[in-house]
């Protein structure tokens, strides 16, 4: 929870300040990510004092994963819900870019603008899934391995 109403926080400066999230800066909630992860094993090997294996680490790790996924996906649903001009602005520079193409008819941009409109926030949203179990998982796995190593040696 720490770590996702951070990430959450940050995301939120991060806008108030640059006005989108096409930035580096978002870079630094991935770290903060990353980070609340490797704490939470971390925490976890101190409660065990270190005896812990692998499926436990990465259970631990898991559940938070797990906790900041879901509440970084339900910030991004609320966020662009509050912010409908996004939509708009996808489709702003959608429309640019096909003006540029030759070989597509005003109609043609038209729909396939229509198209990106309906499908925005689905795919923000499976983006943010995706994207949060990918790291989380991979982190995770990662660090699991290495505290469980470290039992053995």
């Amino acid at each position: 929870m720490i770590t996702g109403g951070a990430m959450i926080l940050f995301s939120i400066a991060i806008y108030m300040v640059k006005k989108d999230f096409e930035n580096s800066l978002q870079y630094i909630t991935y770290a903060m990510y990353v980070a609340g992860i490797v704490w939470t094993l971390l925490s976890f090997k101190k409660e065990t004092g270190g005896n812990a294996n692998f499926k436990q680490y990465f259970s631990e790790g898991f559940k938070c994963f797990i906790v900041v996924t879901l509440l970084m996906v339900l910030f991004t649903l609320v966020f662009i819900l509050m912010h409908p001009e996004m939509k708009e602005q996808m489709a702003d520079m959608m429309r640019a870019e096909l003006a540029k193409m030759k070989d597509t008819t005003p109609l043609d941009i038209e729909n396939r603008i229509a198209t990106a409109k309906k499908a925005f926030v689905p795919s923000l949203l499976i983006g943010a899934v995706f994207g949060y179990l990918l790291i989380g998982a991979l982190i995770s796995a990662i660090t699991s391995a290495v505290l469980s190593a470290q039992k053995k040696n």
